[in-house]
């Protein structure tokens, strides 16, 4: 793993990430042509230690498709890695239906860590057809940060955030992800198993992000409130 002399930042109270990520999120410009569907590439570590929440993630992402019909919908590739060495990506789709039926056929696998798959992924998929963004679910990262730095940066030259989901408290992982979101101009959000609502908001925000921007956005939080509609107060009072 890559030297970061010793020193793990801080970690943050929950709230404080939800509210800083969702600041982020509303920050971060969307770069989407005119009368074009969003892209969001969603990535999920599918090894043995996620299995417990693989099952809710499946369900959560389903939302984030209605969350974004009316802006336009959504246009959403799976990729999960697991097990020795096995990344997998499913085409893209419109459907919510055809990626639930994907999530809920994989089951969880014990392995290492394949970040940097993800990322180089996502770098090839953007080169064919434009990704708004890229969002990581997992927990825990067993390679060098410094190689995965440089794929990130190369995302952020590309112009492709990553919106990192942090499962547990980790502070390996911790750092490595906020490495990661801070090099692609994205962000990193921290959550437990007592969090899924909190996730459902997060990911649905990203979503109609990626979907419709900070308009959009902001439509959302007057209908959602929570979480997002405090991140747009904070926005305009900037």
């Amino acid at each position: 793993m890559g030297s970061n002399n010793g020193k793990v930042p801080s970690k943050k109270p929950p709230a404080g990430d939800v509210q800083a990520f969702l600041d982020k999120v509303a920050a971060t410009p969307v770069n989407k042509a005119p009368g074009r569907r969003g892209r969001l590439l969603f990535a999920l570590d599918a090894t043995a230690s996620r299995e417990p929440t693989w099952d809710r993630a499946s369900h959560i992402q389903a939302e984030m498709f209605s969350e974004t019909a009316a802006l336009g919908g959504l246009e959403v590739q799976l990729a999960f890695y697991r097990g020795f060495g096995e990344f997998k990506a499913s085409p893209w789709t419109t459907q919510s239906d055809d990626l639930l039926k994907r999530m809920t056929s994989v089951f969880c696998l014990a392995g290492e860590t394949q970040i940097g798959k993800v990322l180089q992924h996502a770098v090839n998929e953007h080169k064919k057809e434009k990704i708004n963004a890229l969002v990581f679910v997992g927990d825990c990262v067993e390679e060098d940060v410094d190689k995965l730095g440089v794929i990130a940066g190369e995302l952020g030259i590309l112009g492709v955030p990553v919106f990192i989901f942090h499962e547990g408290d980790d502070p390996i992982a911790e750092f490595a992800f906020k490495q990661i979101a801070k090099l692609t101009n994205g962000a990193c959000c921290r959550f437990d198993s007592s969090s899924a609502h909190v996730l459902k908001d997060l990911l649905s925000a990203v979503a109609v992000f990626a979907a419709g921007g900070r308009p959009a956005l902001e439509d959302m939080a007057k209908k959602r409130g929570g979480e997002v509609l405090k991140l747009v107060h904070q926005v305009k009072g900037k």
